[in-house]
């Protein structure tokens, strides 16, 4: 954009109507994971809309990458609540999942009425190695922006031994990561800079409603009041729920497992996802390992957070648990509900309680040496969660007794290195790679 493009005057206030709108829009077309949803935000609100100036965007960004949770969708939630206060707030949160939730429960009971077919069957083959291949390159991508030294390397390497030989709970994992970064950010500071977040930018789109200058909203400024009554009300909330479920003793457990999920999600959706594992597969017996693989490959090709796989894991929980007594369709909507409910309502919670104290205390936000050292430990159990996966895809007839028995499939370690190439060395888009191991497996059913 040149200076003589460049607006003069602020645009005209947004109404709510209007913002409704473009949050609906956007809940159906955000795809790309976290990156390319924050982008689309940044190119439609600061570039284009100028609802927000580059620093004040930057800003949230900051806050809502030091939270657990998905960023993306906590960043919708910020911006939102300072255009329109909560209802602004619940208005952008629900619509950013709502379509993703909507889609992932179609398609979880497709999933279980027809995945046996042998075409299905053949596509899920081939798209398997394929989550191998995206969830090792997430592995790389982490960690070739947090392991910055010897110290968080050991670290990384401590965390995939001690969850994949000692099978240590990933939030014990966690504990002792924060507990290490917050030593060494003292006795080692220079080992635990941050290494992360989004820094400031000197690009200039013309005035924006919220632009630098602007002062805070009387909604948005802080009073301990406030924060009293959001945290009350949150609490109440969740109580509620919980209470709810008590006579349906499945959900109950959901709602509580998924609210621990919900405040482990530090270091994106990859960083929970073991949790999920852990929880879904071999705690609660919920869906197996090869089911949890397909849900994570439809998450990354439907619009939405790539956490909305939870919506995926509470449907098959509620079926495999028949939680709605013999209605297949309710039992798993019931679970898909509970699981995105109480995995989501952290977030609004963060956001409506901290949203105040960063309005209060404007500035640039970084990581902490106890953040940066759990994303250093997330690093291994990220690539702990490629092992479990390789393994089903690799060996599918083994067992815990004996890991390596059965049939070794070599093409799927094919497709999973070719995956992998075509993410690391040629940059092609998650969706275009899965989208042709699919249409691979396809062609493979036909063909054996």
């Amino acid at each position: 954009m040149s200076k003589q493009d460049i607006p003069t005057t602020p645009p005209a206030p947004v109404s709510m109507g209007e913002a409704f709108k473009y949050w609906f829009k956007l809940g159906f077309i955000s795809f790309g994971g976290p990156a390319g949803q924050i982008a689309m935000m940044h190119q439609e609100l600061v570039e284009k809309r100028r609802w927000i100036s580059e620093h004040r965007y930057l800003h949230g960004l900051n806050f809502c990458m030091l939270l657990p949770g998905p960023e993306a969708i906590q960043l919708a939630i910020y911006i939102s609540w300072l255009l329109h206060g909560v209802r602004g707030a619940v208005v952008a949160g629900v619509l950013f999942f709502m379509p993703a939730f909507i889609l992932l429960s179609l398609l979880a009971g497709l999933y279980l009425s027809y995945g046996d077919l042998p075409a299905v069957q053949g596509v899920f083959y081939l798209i398997k190695p394929a989550v191998v291949a995206v969830v090792l390159f997430a592995a790389w991508r982490i960690g070739s922006r947090a392991l910055k030294n010897g110290v968080l390397w050991t670290m990384a390497a401590l965390a995939l031994v001690g969850i994949l030989y000692f099978k240590i709970d990933f939030p014990w994992i966690v504990l002792a990561a924060a507990i290490i970064g917050a030593i060494g950010g003292k006795l080692m500071p220079e080992k635990f800079k941050a290494g992360g977040g989004h820094g400031a930018s000197n690009k200039v789109y013309g005035p924006a409603l919220i632009d630098d200058d602007t002062p805070t909203p009387a909604h948005a400024r802080f009073t301990w009041g406030r924060l009293s009554v959001i945290v009350i009300a949150f609490v109440l909330i969740w109580l509620g729920a919980m209470l709810a479920l008590q006579g349906v003793p499945d959900l109950y457990n959901m709602g509580e497992f998924f609210t621990k999920a919900a405040f482990l999600t530090i270091g994106g959706a990859y960083a929970v996802l073991p949790y999920v594992y852990q929880g879904g597969v071999e705690h609660f017996h919920w869906l197996t390992g090869p089911q949890m693989m397909d849900g994570l490959a439809l998450g990354e090709t439907t619009p939405g957070p790539l956490i909305m796989i939870v919506t995926w894991v509470g449907y098959l929980g509620g079926v495999a648990k028949d939680v709605a007594g013999g209605n297949a369709i309710l039992a798993g909507l019931a679970g898909a509900g509970v699981a995105t409910f109480f995995t989501f309502l952290p977030s609004f919670l963060f956001i409506l309680a901290g949203g105040p104290i960063v309005e209060a205390t404007r500035g640039e936000l970084k990581f902490t040496a106890p953040l940066t050292g759990i994303t250093a430990a997330v690093v291994g159990v990220i690539v702990n969660l490629a092992v479990f996966f390789a393994w089903h895809t690799f060996w599918p007839k083994a067992t815990e007794e004996a890991i390596f028995s059965g049939p070794f499939e070599w093409l799927p370690v094919l497709v999973t290195i070719a995956a992998f190439i075509a993410l690391w060395k040629y940059k092609i888009d998650i969706m275009k790679v899965i989208g042709a191991c699919a249409l691979l497996g396809l062609v493979y059913s036909f063909v054996i």
